[in-house]
């Protein structure tokens, strides 16, 4: 399955998430930090879904209440409820 999702309060504009069972396949985020998004993208690629969102969930940029790891965990939030 792969899912699209627009973020909201970063630099990066959307997440690409390919998932398939309960483990996340691949992440492409566009925008953002490259070295920051490339290694959020590698680390989390093999992981259970929920595990992803565990661990990055909350995760703030700065003072920007959220940042691309925890996008990423409401992305696949928002996929599991779909």
């Amino acid at each position: 399955m792969e899912y699209r999702y627009r973020t909201s309060g970063t630099c990066s504009k959307e997440m690409m998430i390919e998932v398939e069972g309960d483990v996340v396949k691949r992440v492409t985020i566009v925008g953002g930090c490259a070295g920051n998004t490339i290694g959020i993208s590698k680390l989390v690629e093999g992981m259970k879904v929920d595990e992803v969102i565990k661990r990055l969930k909350g995760i703030p940029c700065g003072s920007k209440g959220t940042s691309c790891p925890d996008q990423l965990a409401k992305a696949l939030e928002e996929m599991k409820k779909q």
